[in-house]
């Protein structure tokens, strides 16, 4: 095995294991939780959102760039010379990105208005923002199953 395989593999490695923490924490709430928001009576929902936010916010924070820019170097090391690789990591790492910014431009914005409100403050139209939430964390959970398929695609097939 050559040093540059050698580095590659751990590269393509990292950056699986890193994003597939990501899809994850995206998979998870969407599965357990997400598909029945709606059925929640309003405590319930703002418990369920307050500790969400509480667990994950800080986590995410730092994963998900990490998980992103963890696809640096297999770009890199791929470039020019492994040309499936290149196409299914950049192609990964582009629905990554998507997912980095639907977070920070739609749902990081809602889950902060939520971490304000109590049964008293709840807003006339919290259904609405607890609505949009739901629909667009099912492009996070899309972008996140895509971009780890294509990341496991180009280690295996590069």
């Amino acid at each position: 095995m050559t040093v540059k395989f050698a580095r590659m593999k751990a590269a393509e490695l990292l950056s699986i294991v890193l994003n597939a923490l990501v899809m994850g924490v995206f998979w998870g709430p969407w599965i357990g939780l997400t598909r029945s928001l709606a059925t929640f009576e309003p405590a319930a929902f703002l418990a369920i959102g307050h500790r969400l936010n509480l667990n994950l916010a800080p986590l995410m924070t730092v994963l998900m760039p990490a998980a992103l820019l963890s696809t640096a170097p297999t770009l890199v090391l791929s470039y020019g010379n492994q040309p499936t690789t290149f196409a299914a990591t950049l192609a990964g790492a582009a629905l990554f990105a998507v997912a980095l910014t639907v977070t920070v431009a739609v749902e990081v914005p809602i889950a902060v208005r939520i971490k304000s409100w109590s049964t008293t403050t709840l807003p006339a139209d919290w259904r609405r923002h607890r609505d949009r939430w739901a629909a667009v964390h099912v492009i996070r959970v899309v972008a996140g199953v895509l971009g780890l398929a294509l990341l496991v695609a180009g280690a295996l097939y590069g």
